[in-house]
């Protein structure tokens, strides 16, 4: 599996997590993705389980440690920040 797409997946949990503790109103938007590794390659088969922790939360948006496991070994980790965007400016 390509790697972006594993970074896609962790992205789409981390904006559900820093929306569910941040603004109601709003959409959360990715900002940046820090100290992204990949550690074992994905192959056709393997199920990926997303694990997202919570590092910053605020009124303008948030930061998150994002894992993808394989087989409960890290093939994959991020940290990835998002920003609150009015839905009116989407």
């Amino acid at each position: 599996m390509p790697g972006v797409l594993i970074l896609e997946a962790l992205a789409q949990a981390g904006g559900i997590l820093v929306h569910l503790r941040g603004q109601k109103d709003k959409i959360a938007v990715l900002l940046s993705v820090n100290q992204a590794k990949f550690r074992l390659p994905v192959k056709p088969g393997d199920v990926l389980l997303l694990r997202c922790q919570g590092l910053h939360f605020s009124s303008k948006g948030g930061r998150v440690k994002a894992e993808a496991l394989v087989n409960e070994k890290v093939a994959a980790e991020a940290e990835i920040g998002f920003v609150f965007v009015d839905k009116s400016q989407i």
